[in-house]
């Protein structure tokens, strides 16, 4: 265990120290000499997204009814027509702001996802109070929509009243999202009390709240600290059969398909900060899998001391098409290492309703520089098991986002590098104190779409578009 391998801003105006935003057109600083890393050229989408952090292109639903998938409910299709919340070319995009919708009281910091249409020519710059209204509020023409947010129109008991987290909403601080495209939902990771605190996780129905009609209604959609372990949701109780909690933030997390129980109900794995592992059964409740430290804790770090509005998380993605006796594969992006962590996931003999932890290694590079997320370059699209963003296509490589010099890294599954590249902005790198902070790729896989932050004004923080590259 621990081995090391090698594997239009609308004529709304911002400025701050380098970037300006003014009629619409947004300025750089002035062209430096090129790194050494090839450049990519970004186009601006979307600023004025407080502390952006994952990101997420929808994708196609499938409405499949073999294997383990399940149709899609009746309601769907209004929510993914195009310009729709969930229409499958728009980006949803966590941000620590909840647009002016109101808070919900006493469950965590604010904190929203939004819907974006990333087609348009200009720059989209956010309105900081469009969503006062509450619920799935739209500005600029539709462009821009609130998909779900920290607030009581979102609360868990609208759909799930009887349930252990019903005053608890689906997101509040997201630091992580795994769109389930094989079984139709959305699941961030949370941490509504800061790193430290217990975290959430989600199951986000396209209208934003959590899950109606639920498979455990002591659950409902949200899963928070231990209120939502096995033994506290089962009838008749049933004991955990690993050990473990939302003790900490929850900072990533992936869909790792259907449970090995035989149930075929969806089981999603979620990193805290900590670095521990746990995996949450739609209808059984959570269970332990990985130990705190098993990948390198983030609690007390910061990206940007001492300016601490940016909260650090790991990038998670999965790898289904394993050898035995592996059945999920886990990669997890360690920031203040500099290291990816790969952990092996198996079926005890012992405990085969659930999976167990294998080994794990961990990929060491000199081109890992705070590598605060990933993505695969191709992602898996179209499995009725687990097709979703943060699922490797079978023999993918995949993506590193690099904070520390704001580069992207394409790699291979046994830790090659196969290319570097440095972004830029109309030929221009980004400005000193901006940072990457979140990465993902189109379904088609020729796009990335990054986020990037400043410990500055919000203005600052957004999304940027680049091709991809071999």
């Amino acid at each position: 265990m621990g081995q090391t391998r090698r594997h239009t801003a609308f004529g709304i105006m911002a400025v701050a120290a380098g970037i300006a935003v003014l009629e619409g057109q947004i300025s750089w600083p002035a062209a430096r000499a090129q790194p050494t890393p090839t450049p990519l050229d970004a186009r601006v989408v979307a600023i004025n997204i407080p502390s952006a952090s994952a990101i997420a292109q929808v994708g196609k639903f499938l409405n499949d009814s073999t294997a383990c998938a399940r149709p899609i409910p009746t309601n769907f299709p209004q929510y993914i027509l195009p310009g729709a919340v969930l229409d499958p070319n728009r980006l949803l995009v966590g941000s620590r702001s909840n647009f002016g919708a109101p808070l919900a009281i006493g469950v965590g910091e604010e904190g929203s996802f939004l819907s974006i249409d990333p087609s348009g020519p200009g720059i989209l710059s956010v309105p900081p109070n469009f969503a006062r209204s509450g619920g799935q509020a739209s500005t600029l023409h539709g462009a821009v929509q609130m998909y779900s947010a920290n607030s009581p129109h979102f609360l868990n008991s609208v759909n799930n009243p009887n349930a252990k987290t019903a005053q608890y909403t689906g997101v509040s601080n997201p630091l992580g999202l795994s769109n389930n495209n094989a079984f139709g939902r959305l699941w961030p990771a949370n941490a509504p009390f800061f790193d430290a605190g217990v975290g959430s996780s989600s199951i986000l129905d396209p209208t934003g709240l959590p899950l109606k009609g639920a498979p455990n209604l002591l659950i409902g959609g949200v899963y928070v600290g231990d209120r939502t372990n096995r033994d506290r949701v089962t009838n008749p109780p049933e004991p955990q059969i690993i050990p473990g909690a939302l003790n900490t933030g929850a900072v990533g997390t992936a869909l790792l398909g259907p449970s090995p129980d035989g149930s075929c109900r969806a089981v999603f794995a979620v990193v805290t900060a900590d670095g521990a592992i746990v995996q949450e059964h739609t209808a059984k409740g959570l269970d332990g899998l990985a130990p705190a430290r098993t990948v390198h804790s983030i609690v007390g770090r910061s990206f940007d001391p001492p300016s601490d509005t940016i909260e650090p998380r790991f990038g998670v993605i999965m790898n289904p098409y394993t050898q035995p006796p592996v059945v999920r594969q886990l990669f997890v992006s360690e920031p203040f290492s500099n290291t990816i962590a790969v952990i092996n996931l198996v079926i005890d003999v012992t405990k085969p309703t659930v999976f167990s932890l294998g080994s794990v290694t961990r990929i060491s590079d000199a081109s890992l520089n705070l590598p605060v997320d990933l993505a695969p370059a191709q992602r898996d699209t179209d499995d009725p098991k687990w097709a979703s963003n943060t699922t490797l296509d079978k023999n993918s490589d995949f993506y590193v986002a690099n904070r520390g010099d704001n580069t992207i890294v394409r790699m291979k599954q046994d830790g090659t590098v196969v290319a570097i590249r440095s972004v830029e902005v109309h030929g221009r790198p980004l400005r000193g104190d901006d940072r990457l902070n979140g990465i993902a790729t189109s379904p088609d896989g020729t796009k990335i779409y990054v986020t990037f932050t400043n410990p500055g004004p919000a203005a600052l923080h957004g999304i940027l578009e680049l091709p991809a590259f071999p």
